[in-house]
């Protein structure tokens, strides 16, 4: 007569993306009006003016005058921002040994499957994920000898 709970099942896994894992913490940056500005200006938003920004964990929140002097605030993923990819490159580039790129490689190549990226950017980390690789097997290889 009674019926078991129901089974929920987790969409997605924590500890998946750079910001769950703690790779990359963006709500600790000081992220400036022009930094906003350049980012929703690329988004295809026409920003007058930055009234307020807020860092959340996982996302910023941006308070903006359009240029029709309208009011518009919204939640942005911290991905949009330039200073994202330097994080995430410089993160590829300190990147000690072989074991540890698998790992940062999987856990991009969720972020390249799970949020947007531009092509630009998403090639950009390719290619630096590649290159380190290439260090690394390299490196390996002359302590073998």
């Amino acid at each position: 007569m009674f019926r078991s709970p129901r089974k929920v099942k987790k969409y997605r896994r924590s500890g998946r993306n750079l910001i769950a894992s703690n790779k990359i913490k963006p709500d600790q940056w000081n992220i400036s009006d022009a930094e906003v500005k350049e980012a929703l200006k690329v988004k295809g938003y026409d920003v007058k003016q930055v009234k307020k920004i807020r860092c959340l964990k996982h996302q910023v929140c941006i308070s903006y005058w359009d240029a029709n002097n309208n009011v518009c605030c919204s939640f942005f993923s911290y991905r949009i921002f330039a200073r994202w990819q330097t994080d995430v490159e410089k993160l590829i580039d300190y990147c000690p040994t072989l074991a540890e790129w698998k790992k940062l490689n999987h856990i991009i190549q969720y972020e390249f499957a799970y949020y947007h990226y531009l092509s630009e950017i998403s090639e950009a980390l390719s290619n630096a994920l590649e290159n380190r690789l290439y260090v690394l097997q390299a490196t390996e290889q002359l302590a073998v000898f």
